[in-house]
């Protein structure tokens, strides 16, 4: 049985709840340590507290720096009580015992995000003390309990005015989370000094920038919970959203999507809602004008820009009505009533936009299950890393997130591109770099017409991206994530009625694929980069 609780060691920066947990512990004849800020207020609620300093007959020092670090502290808290020779040597050094930790950081995480944070700021919330008594309590959970999260006070004060003590089950658990809270903080001091020493050109002091050239040797990435999430790619899955802090550049902007979307209707998110919300989001982001993509499984079924938004959905919506079903609307407006009463006719998945309309709302609310994601902000993308799990490792590049200029395209045939023909596929090429793998773009102006993606071949990407096309292709033009292998895929647009063609180029086969292109007047530019998506 878990022995009762004499003595309780409590410091800690977010005082919510400092006071219920204290007089609990006051009623039971728990004796009370604390340090500075957080004694003052104990002592201001009428609760008895004992200095930290006169328990261990030593002044803090160094500006506070120095307050905890202590045999008196740590021999208390790390002495194993079934160990005979542990307790004689408390005994010895007159070391009395500490049976509860209730500690939390310093806001190091909130003081980054500050613009106005200083580097001597920043430097002053890297917690030292905090970090070792969780960590000599978590690592001695058997005998000591230990409580870093103000959401756990009420289940800890409910087992000490029931019992004096905490139960071996509750240490454990909170142990665990003790461990999970201090990895995380060093991942955010980790991630603060690799911006500072990519940022540090020789300045006086550092100077925030991205995360340093190249990939580390150790990776710590610290990971927030959001949400428990409906079901993961299928119902016999369970799945959980989580933030990542790292994507916010230490005093910068963070990035609008899906994680910090507010959702204000609709059933909850499930894993796949998550990612083709996530998706329809970056392809959207690609563009200042007005615009609207719809995506299914991740992948584009339509796109377009247009001078208003209810224009630009129903040309997305147009290029593919049946696939549209079920998707995901994504646009890069306020949501006005008169696009949100063109949307609801159309089942879908949900919307997403950086705000509705009180009208558009009002359009909607009858869709229950319709969820909307309330961004608050205009795209923006994150500029960070992504990530994808393998087997026995993760994967880490750089975004796909480079910025394409037609002036940077180069015609390789005979014909040009005149500038109608390229303001279209400047639009194709970049909704290709979202689609599916090998993808094929069919466009005509700023709306797709068409679209293959996820096929093994080129070819069959051209014919299905022809094939699903509601509206003669004669006069569109096609994008290619890719270079093509074989004439075929151009044999294939020109077949269609295809105009012009953009592609990285690259292939060997090069000039037979331009020679094909010149026999029908395709104009084709090459863009020297490749845009695969897996």
């Amino acid at each position: 049985m878990p022995r009762p609780i004499e003595r309780a060691l409590v410091s800690v920066f977010d005082k919510q709840g400092l006071v219920d947990i204290c007089r609990v512990l006051e009623k039971r004849g728990v004796e009370i340590l604390s340090t500075g800020g957080t004694a003052a207020a104990i002592l201001e609620a009428g609760i008895r507290v004992r200095q930290v300093s006169d328990h261990t007959r030593s002044p803090e020092i160094l500006g506070g720096r120095v307050k905890t670090l202590h045999p008196s502290i740590h021999g208390g808290i790390l002495a194993r009580r079934n160990d005979a020779a542990h307790m004689r040597q408390l005994a010895e050094q007159g070391i009395a015992p500490i049976d509860l930790v209730i500690v939390n950081l310093y806001p190091f995480e909130q003081t980054v995000a500050a613009l106005s944070a200083q580097v001597e700021d920043v430097i002053e919330m890297i917690d030292i003390g905090g970090p070792s008594m969780i960590r000599s309590a978590a690592k001695n959970w058997i005998d000591v309990a230990v409580v870093t999260d103000p959401a756990d006070y009420a289940g800890v004060q409910q087992e000490i005015e029931a019992t004096g003590s905490v139960s071996l089950t509750t240490r454990r658990g909170l142990a665990a989370k003790a461990f999970a809270r201090t990895a995380y903080y060093d991942s955010r001091i980790a991630d603060y000094f690799a911006r500072v020493h990519a940022g540090d050109a020789g300045n006086a002091g550092p100077v925030l920038g991205e995360r340093a050239a190249g990939f580390p040797d150790i990776l710590t990435i610290g990971l927030r919970k959001v949400a428990d999430l409906r079901y993961g790619e299928n119902p016999h899955q369970s799945a959980a959203l989580y933030s990542d802090p790292g994507e916010t550049p230490p005093g910068g902007v963070r990035p609008t999507g899906a994680v910090s979307a507010r959702q204000s209707q609709g059933k909850d998110l499930s894993f796949n809602n998550i990612l083709d919300l996530d998706a329809a989001w970056a392809a959207v982001s690609e563009f200042e004008e007005t615009a609207c993509v719809i995506v299914k499984h991740t992948t584009p079924s339509g796109a377009a820009v247009a001078e208003t938004l209810v224009a630009a959905f129903r040309q997305a919506r147009d290029c593919d009505p049946t696939s549209a079903f079920g998707g995901i609307v994504a646009v890069n407006r306020r949501l006005d009533a008169e696009t949100a009463g063109e949307i609801a006719p159309l089942f879908l998945e949900a919307i997403i936009a950086p705000s509705f309309d009180p009208g558009a709302l009002q359009a909607l609310k009858g869709k229950k299950n319709l969820r909307l994601m309330e961004t608050g902000a205009a795209p923006r993308f994150s500029p960070g890393w992504d990530l994808k799990r393998v087997a026995g490792g993760v994967l880490i590049q750089d975004r796909d997130r480079v910025s394409e200029e037609p002036g940077t395209f180069r015609t390789v045939t005979k014909r040009s591109p005149d500038p109608e023909e390229m303001r279209s596929l400047f639009f194709a090429w970049k909704i290709a770099r979202h689609v599916k793998s090998n993808a094929i773009v069919y466009a005509r102006e700023t709306r797709t017409v068409g679209i293959g993606a996820g096929q093994m071949s080129r070819v069959d990407s051209a014919r299905i991206g022809a094939a699903k096309a509601r509206e003669p292709l004669k006069g569109t033009v096609l994008a290619s994530d890719a270079f093509f292998p074989f004439r075929d895929g151009v044999d294939e647009a020109a077949k269609a009625g295809v105009t012009a063609i953009i592609q990285p180029g690259g292939s060997v086969r090069d000039e037979e694929v331009i020679a094909a292109a010149d026999e029908s007047r395709i104009a084709m530019v090459f863009t020297g980069r490749r845009h695969f998506r897996h």
